[in-house]
């Protein structure tokens, strides 16, 4: 299929519109057969769940195009499952994983034309979301519900690419809003939504979030998870009941432990524990591998060795064995790459 006429090089992380998107609703207790649609509009009422009490979950995946040419998706079963675990926590009908993959199938085949080319620097990132659409006033859940995927080509999540991004402490507690851990919804990010503008303004690319009992152990970021590399070699990510299961950072101790050979920890990280560090990298769907070369703690500065003009050497790795596996250029393990085209 031809590819539309976009500079695909020089594209940010936006939305841009696709000729197709998938719909299916639930109603009377059972979800349709679904279907894609080319119109990108929703039409709700005042009083819809999702307005009144925020009824609404989300995942977040992308597509490749492969050396070879294939379109891929990287364990789109991962973000079944937690859109599952999500909608089950704001008591929403779950959606069939099974359906839900496939479902992914065709409404990124179906926008085959947006699926940047390979070595583009671009993918095609992949928006499932689920809402409450009926009228509900009174506090529970809606009674219906409708499941969406759009799709739209992007860039890099942090401008600057590779370059190592700048992070203040936050003053905020994000596991307050985020609450559950293993849920993903729109409600929660809304939360963190004043913090990342504050830092912004500061000149900051994210937050760091610390727990909120004791604010001295590292949580997450606004979107993304924390990986450390130890000054001997280990990957380290923070344990904790309230951050988001991450599949890309689940995917690199993989990667780190069976690729590499490195040893990976998996455990509580002390705020004062930061500056023993080698190296610092932000991991998600988006994110990727993002390399932090600062961390500013209330006007302390903690500067990683690999300095703020590259990603460091064992990030480098991390990043290259990650996206080689996606991209096809390295062999993944089963089940990780789901072919679509």
């Amino acid at each position: 299929m031809e590819k539309k006429n976009i500079d695909w090089g020089n594209i940010g992380f936006g939305y841009m519109q696709s000729d197709y998107r998938y719909v299916s609703c639930y109603k009377d207790g059972k979800w349709d057969d679904g279907q894609l649609t080319t119109d990108p509009n929703i039409t709700l009422n005042e009083c819809a769940g999702v307005f009144q009490y925020a009824q609404t979950v989300f995942e977040g995946l992308k597509a490749y195009t492969t050396e070879d040419g294939k379109i891929v998706c990287f364990r789109p079963d991962l973000n079944a499952s937690r859109l599952a675990d999500s909608a089950k926590r704001l008591e929403m009908p779950v959606f069939p994983e099974d359906r839900f993959v496939e479902a992914v199938k065709q409404v990124v085949k179906a926008n085959e034309a947006m699926v940047p080319p390979y070595g583009s620097g671009a993918t095609l990132y992949i928006r499932p979301y689920m809402m409450g659409t009926n009228p509900v006033i009174g506090v529970k859940p809606a009674d219906e519900y409708m499941f969406r995927i759009f799709v739209t080509p992007v860039g890099p999540y942090f401008k600057g690419g590779a370059k190592p991004i700048t992070i203040k402490v936050s003053d905020f507690d994000r596991a307050a809003p985020h609450g559950t851990g293993h849920i993903k919804a729109g409600l929660n990010y809304a939360m963190s939504l004043h913090a990342i503008v504050t830092a912004h303004d500061e000149g900051y690319a994210e937050n760091m979030y610390l727990d909120p009992a004791t604010r001295s152990k590292v949580e997450e970021t606004g979107g993304a998870n924390f990986i450390f590399i130890t000054k001997d070699g280990k990957l380290v990510t923070p344990k904790s009941d309230s951050i988001l299961p991450s599949i890309t950072r689940r995917s690199l101790m993989v990667v780190a432990e069976k690729y590499l050979g490195m040893e990976v920890e998996h455990r509580e990280v002390a705020l004062s524990e930061l500056s023993d560090f080698a190296e610092c990298g932000l991991c998600g769907t988006a994110a990727v591998i993002s390399p932090v070369g600062k961390i500013v703690d209330h006007g302390k500065e903690i500067c990683f060795p690999s300095g703020m003009d590259e990603m460091g050497p064992t990030i480098k790795k991390l990043y290259d064995t990650l996206t080689g596996i996606q991209m096809g250029t390295i062999e993944a393990p089963e089940g990780w790459i789901c072919e679509i085209a």
